[in-house]
């Protein structure tokens, strides 16, 4: 038996999804700030400390936990939606940017599933979400994006997005997978993770690619992602912040026609 509420959905579109969950009368499903994107009339929106998996642990208790969040670079606060009418309702929430929305039942995963601290989007009520810490000592050195994540924990549905192509893999006993730290969306909670130098003078100096490695090592399952958030704000400010080579040289702009940046 679930202990948190149990909601239906259905996910639409291709590279800009949202989620649509359906809430019988009562049920509850808690978003991040600014998650929100629809809802039918009978839902009734409420700006709570936290996540409210635990309301009998009063307001210091929520103060903690809410407090927690900031450390992942999160709200304090969340949004629950609550069907207060007498049939179904609906209520929508979109992905920030281009990519996919993954369906988690963390029943399915032993009750806790680890993911990016920025790739959390909407919840069944019940479900926590809390700060989880790599305890390893390379990996709190020199994690980065992979050092402080998002753990929840619960026995319902959560909805994390990630960007670009998302894919799983399903790794065995022992089987180890390198990944940059950036491309992991999330990993169930028997994976072993850890974080390992790339090596090399020339791969240090000029590979362009970072200098850790982060190790999963199974057996678990694994979900990644082709495009980090952080990737993609980096090319976005490069490309803006930086002038172009052609631009005030004698093609000038026919040179961006050449390259097809002149046919828009």
């Amino acid at each position: 038996m679930r202990t948190n509420h149990e909601i239906d959905y259905r996910i639409f579109g291709e590279e800009m999804q949202y989620v649509e969950v359906e809430l019988d009368p009562n049920e509850t499903a808690i978003a991040e700030s600014g998650a929100f994107m629809m809802m039918d009339d009978g839902i009734q929106m409420e700006t709570i400390f936290g996540d409210g998996a635990k309301a009998q642990q009063g307001f210091f208790g929520k103060l903690m936990s809410a407090g927690k969040r900031v450390l992942t670079g999160e709200s304090l606060f969340m949004t629950a939606f609550t069907n207060v009418g007498h049939g179904k309702r609906r209520v929508s929430f979109a992905s920030p940017y281009p990519g996919k929305i993954i369906p988690l039942d963390l029943m399915q995963f032993g009750g806790k599933i680890v993911a990016q601290k920025d790739s959390f989007l909407c919840a069944a009520k019940g479900v926590s979400v809390g700060i989880e810490f790599q305890r390893k000592l390379g990996t709190g050195l020199f994690g980065g994006e992979g050092f402080i994540m998002q753990k929840l924990e619960g026995d319902g549905m959560a909805f994390v997005h990630a960007g670009g192509h998302v894919f799983e893999r399903e790794l065995q006993a022992g089987e180890m997978l390198r990944i940059d730290t950036g491309c992991l969306v999330a990993y169930t909670q028997t994976i072993d993770y850890d974080i390992q130098f790339v090596g090399g003078i020339k791969n240090t100096l000029f590979g362009g690619e970072g200098l850790f490695f982060a190790t999963l090592r199974g057996p678990g399952k694994v979900w990644i992602q082709t495009l980090p958030i952080s990737r993609l704000a980096g090319r976005i400010l490069a490309y803006g912040t930086t002038s172009r080579k052609e631009e005030g040289s004698i093609l000038g702009g026919l040179g961006n026609m050449l390259d097809g940046d002149g046919w828009r």
